[in-house]
């Protein structure tokens, strides 16, 4: 094993998922949340998250891909595309974000999306590719109904007032249609 990479193993294992990113050349703005360290390509420098961001379990970021299969055209082929996430935005966990990709503002990306394609500000996406679902404001309005107040809690007092709570105050899905 060569320097490079058992001093980012060392790098990996001492930092944490936010000061790992930063290590590795990821912009990171204020007051943003990573929860894994192994979402970032081999050119995290490419990629930059604003202010008041979520990156959530298991997402993975793509800044290349593909190239090698015109090698023997070309063999020193490759191409990039940089990612910019804006403010206040929350990738779900499990998703995928592809190279070249703008986010803008005030976005949320449901988990287990995969964004191909840049998504402009204040609105919410899912799926495969990701899909716009609907605006903030209609996410905001549709789901206030579900609001429990319990952000700020510790873990012991958020479980209390979750159990306490009846069972219509959480979110139900609807059953799928044949």
């Amino acid at each position: 094993m060569n320097f490079n990479r058992l001093k980012e193993r060392f790098f990996k294992v001492i930092l944490s998922p936010i000061r790992f990113a930063i290590y590795k050349g990821v912009v990171v703005g204020k007051n943003v949340f990573i929860a894994d360290k192994n979402c970032w390509p081999t050119e995290a420098y490419l990629v930059s998250i604003g202010d008041d961001c979520q990156i959530t379990e298991g997402v993975k970021f793509h800044t290349h891909g593909g190239a090698h299969v015109c090698r023997y055209k070309c063999p020193n082929f490759d191409f990039f595309g940089r990612i910019t996430i804006g403010n206040r935005v929350y990738v779900g966990a499990g998703s995928t974000i592809m190279p070249g990709v703008v986010i803008g503002d005030n976005v949320l990306v449901a988990g287990c999306s995969v964004v191909t394609k840049s998504i402009p500000s204040g609105y919410v996406v899912a799926g495969n590719p990701a899909k716009i679902v609907c605006t903030i404001d209609e996410f905001y309005e549709k789901n206030k109904k579900y609001n429990t107040g319990t952000k700020g809690l510790n873990m012991a007092e958020k479980k209390k007032v979750l159990l306490d709570l009846p069972d219509e105050v959480f979110v139900k899905k609807d059953f799928l249609k044949k």
